[in-house]
């Protein structure tokens, strides 16, 4: 399996005089297919890893390729979901799934010619995470977990090369979050798409992922990188096997080292899963 994303010796700076150093010396590789999770504490810079990888974001040095070129510029290979849907409220469902196809370049040259078809996979994917009937209805009408549904069909519809996930489910209930584990993962595993997933939640990160990278406290750097040997497809009951509870407690103690000292009030193990 070849590499679709490398990340060498990367370091980021934002402003003028008396620069915020960002991330620092970032190396991080992500094969094609792969299933990716990086955690780390508050402010280490992981929605700014996402910001450079989708060439939102130039870095200051270092380079990053991803699928065999240097990125200079936004990528038209990534789908993208936040914490936020972002639905745009006087659009169906339907209609906001198809947006993809209006801006992004082929597929918005094809729309006219094509119209059917990417209807026919936008309603395919509606299906396949349980809303399909839902396909005519406005955003406000569909609840938190539904709309954030919509938003990952969204990023998916036109088969991006890889998918950045930047805390997609943290707005949402534990049971909503947990069943949307098994949808991403379920569509992961039938069209293999790469993913980057940046998350607090380290259960959510241990279930989903094939690597879980591990970034330090600003400036931002991987200071570990564990694989996750689960079988797929992983359920609830993966969450009760002590290899699930190892790692999450491994992860836990890795990034509360990371933490500035004036935060370690309590011990790693009274804290919850989400750093």
């Amino acid at each position: 399996m070849d590499e679709l994303v490398e990340i060498s010796d990367v370091s980021l700076s934002y402003g003028g005089k008396g620069q915020t150093l960002a991330v620092e010396h970032l190396d991080l590789t992500v094969r094609r297919g792969e299933f990716v999770a990086v955690v780390g504490p508050s402010g280490c810079g992981k929605s700014t890893l996402m910001k450079l990888v989708t060439g939102l974001l130039p870095p200051t040095s270092g380079g990053i390729i991803v699928a065999n070129r240097e990125v200079t510029g936004p990528l038209k290979i990534v789908g993208m979901a936040f914490q936020n849907p972002n639905l745009l409220p006087w659009r169906s469902t339907l209609k906001n799934v198809m947006l993809p196809f209006e801006v992004t370049p082929p597929y918005r040259y094809e729309l006219r010619r094509k119209r059917a078809e990417f209807e026919s996979r936008a309603r395919g994917l509606l299906d396949a995470v349980g809303i399909g009937e839902f396909a005519d209805r406005s955003p406000w009408q569909l609840s938190g977990g539904m709309q954030q549904r919509v938003s990952l069909c969204r990023s998916l519809v036109h088969e991006p090369a890889l998918l950045m996930l930047d805390e997609p489910f943290a707005a949402l209930d534990a049971f909503t979050r947990e069943e949307l584990w098994d949808v991403l993962q379920d569509i992961w595993m039938k069209r293999s798409f790469t993913t980057i997933l940046v998350t607090h939640d380290l259960r959510e990160a241990v279930y989903l992922a094939d690597t879980v990278y591990v970034m330090s406290s600003r400036p931002g750097r991987i200071v570990a990188r564990h694989e996750v040997n689960l079988e797929r497809p992983r359920r609830l009951e993966t969450s009760l096997q002590p290899e699930f509870a190892s790692l999450v407690l491994r992860l836990r103690e890795q990034i509360w080292e990371q933490r500035p000292r004036t935060n370690r009030a309590t011990s790693p193990q009274a804290v919850g899963t989400s750093v």
